[in-house]
């Protein structure tokens, strides 16, 4: 079953959520499972969340949520794609979807995301997950890195395999062949007239990018009281010091990482994933609102 819905955001931005496998059943009468919001990072979409949102829906009601500019969200010319409209778009999607408290799984930019929305509501919050996603400025050097990138595609790619062979093998940010790096760009392309071609706009994927980029987090992150937890690939590019010390600065917080995976830890290593990420979910499945930790507005 895949069931798309369509939410509001900040703006009247229409934004496209999914659900990828019907909720669990046998709860009582007015009972509902416990909400999963999955938010994906830069480039990516809620299709990536597939397979996890499938063995989440064994518990709790898993949805994937296409951000503004991704996917099938909508994506306006003139934005804006600051933090605030993206943050504000989650905080209208849970509100719409009747998912609070949800628990926020978020990759990348969705972690960042994530954790600033705990930051702002956290009524709306029971727990989180962040995946990969640094804390510290990255600087004006890692945006013309990624300006440069950008204008390094080869597009229009004229097939799929095309596609899945420049970002698994090609890609000169590629330093050992990577079949999952490929399968999750050839997740993002669409077909056009004259080949295949990004779902998204590079132009605005960076000017997405400039709004964290040359800030660091940490504030922000102090401010979450639910349970956190840091996960990273050994090989991603969030560092265990900067995550152990994201799990020290965070009142609740706890640190995972998962063996022979990069940035896109859930793709490289699904089964790693799972095993890190099931339990922690597991510790906050059955509780109620009531039943959290009084916190300050």
């Amino acid at each position: 079953m895949v069931r798309r819905i369509d939410v509001t955001g900040t703006g009247g931005v229409r934004l496209a959520a999914w659900e990828f496998a019907d909720p669990p059943k046998g709860r009582t009468e007015g009972e509902s499972a416990p909400g999963v919001l999955l938010l994906h990072g830069l480039m990516g979409r809620a299709a990536h969340w597939a397979s996890t949102t499938r063995w989440l829906a064994e518990r709790y009601r898993a949805v994937g949520l296409d951000q503004r500019g991704h996917g099938r969200s909508e994506k306006p010319a003139e934005g804006p794609y600051t933090r605030e409209a993206y943050v504000c778009d989650v905080e209208a999607a849970i509100e719409q979807l009747g998912l609070a408290p949800v628990t926020l799984v978020g990759h990348s930019m969705g972690a960042l995301t994530a954790w600033q929305l705990a930051a702002k509501r956290p009524d709306l919050v029971r727990a989180l997950v962040i995946c990969d996603m640094r804390v510290s400025a990255l600087g004006a050097a890692s945006q013309r890195e990624w300006e440069d990138w950008f204008t390094s595609w080869p597009v229009p790619f004229a097939t799929l395999s095309d596609v899945r062979k420049w970002f698994g093998e090609d890609d000169p940010w590629v330093e050992r062949p990577n079949p999952a790096r490929g399968e999750f760009f050839a997740e993002v392309m669409t077909e056009r007239a004259d080949g295949w071609r990004p779902l998204f706009s590079r132009r605005q994927m960076l000017q997405s990018r400039a709004t964290w980029v040359f800030d660091a987090h940490w504030e922000e992150l102090a401010q979450v009281r639910c349970p956190a937890l840091v996960l990273r690939g050994l090989d991603g590019e969030l560092g265990r010091a900067e995550a152990q010390e994201m799990v020290r600065v965070l009142p609740r917080g706890q640190y995972a990482e998962v063996a022979d995976a990069g940035h896109l830890v859930h793709y490289d290593q699904p089964e790693g994933w799972r095993a890190a990420v099931e339990p922690f979910l597991e510790q906050f499945a059955e509780d109620s609102q009531d039943d959290r930790e009084p916190v300050s507005p």
